[in-house]
């Protein structure tokens, strides 16, 4: 997968921060087995899975989007939003794809059962519309090509809307986003986490990633460190041979209030989002022939957002708050 275009602002331009998003209340808890692999260690922020989240997951914020899809001005020729009854669609079985591989979003859990946000949001669409729902695992390279050829209606497997897959299926509103943050030792005090107010400061980051390419932009004044991957980079901010690290939220929080960190270090400012750089949030693949899949999973998707479900869902997967 490609990396999004760099954007192109003028020099001294300010990076796109968002402050006090999904600032949620109360948290839930969730049953160790749904956060671990196979291999009994936490899903989000090992090795691999920092490799998956850089690949497939540039995106800008993890957020539950809760708007709803625009709606025209009403009068006797504005079309009727997506999720309109009148105009859905039926489909007697939803068929869904995913891999197994990428917890906490798509996995087999300690008893081999296919579990996750995505295996669980899917469940929820096709509650909302339905229908029976069908969700088989494929390799990640085969996901698409899958699509493709028709034998799934939809792909829910943690893809990122980006151009080069825009040539080849189309995607469901955004349902989930992941931000850019920055993490430093509990004792480290900043005056602020800006350009500004890191200027100096040691920043790992890891090599080839959109944060690297971030903070080459808006953060060439500080003295970036660029390792091989996302356990080197920790190791550095845990030895103290840097004094903040700049990865995705998610990654980030599950390491922080994981053992592996020691309890040395917290996020630092808040989240940072820029969809050039982090893509353009996370959303379900659709055949391109088939606009009435599209029509579907977009109604269904408003209805669990409305309902709650979304929010319930994200709260239990990712019980660390990255905001």
């Amino acid at each position: 997968m490609t990396m999004p275009t760099i954007d192109q602002r003028p020099r001294g331009a300010s990076p796109l921060t968002l402050d006090g998003i999904c600032a949620h209340a109360e948290v839930v808890s969730v049953p160790k087995k749904t956060l671990v692999g196979r291999s009994g260690k936490r899903a989000v922020g090992g090795r691999g899975h920092a490799d998956r989240l850089r690949a497939l997951l540039l995106a800008a914020g993890l957020a539950v989007l809760s708007a709803s899809p625009p709606v025209c001005a009403q009068g006797p020729a504005a079309p009727q939003p997506e999720g309109a009854t009148a105009e859905l669609p039926r489909r007697v079985v939803m068929r869904f794809l995913t891999d197994s591989d990428f917890p906490p979003f798509n996995f087999l859990d300690e008893d081999g059962v296919l579990t996750g946000f995505n295996v669980d949001l899917a469940r929820a669409l096709c509650l909302e519309a339905n229908a029976t729902c069908d969700i088989k695992t494929a390799a990640w390279n085969e996901l698409v090509p899958a699509l493709q050829r028709g034998t799934a209606d939809a792909v829910i497997a943690g893809h990122a809307v980006n151009g080069q897959l825009l040539a080849d299926v189309d995607f469901s509103d955004r349902y989930f986003f992941m931000p850019g943050r920055f993490a430093g030792r509990r004792d480290l005090q900043l005056a602020a986490v800006t350009p500004e107010g890191l200027d100096g400061k040691r920043i790992a980051v890891v090599k080839g990633t959109a944060h690297e390419a971030y903070l080459k932009t808006f953060f060439s004044g500080s003295g970036i460190q660029v390792l091989e991957n996302s356990d080197k980079a920790r190791d550095a901010l845990l030895e103290g041979k840097v004094d903040v690290l700049f990865e995705d939220g998610v990654g980030l929080a599950f390491w922080l209030n994981g053992t592996n960190s020691k309890g040395c270090c917290e996020f630092k400012g808040g989240p940072f989002l820029e969809p050039r750089f982090f893509g353009d949030g996370m959303a379900i693949a659709v055949p391109r022939k088939d606009p009435q899949m599209r029509k579907l999973v977009n109604a269904a998707l408003k209805r669990v957002r409305e309902s709650g479900r979304l929010e319930e869902l994200v709260q239990r997967y990712f019980p660390f708050r990255i905001f």
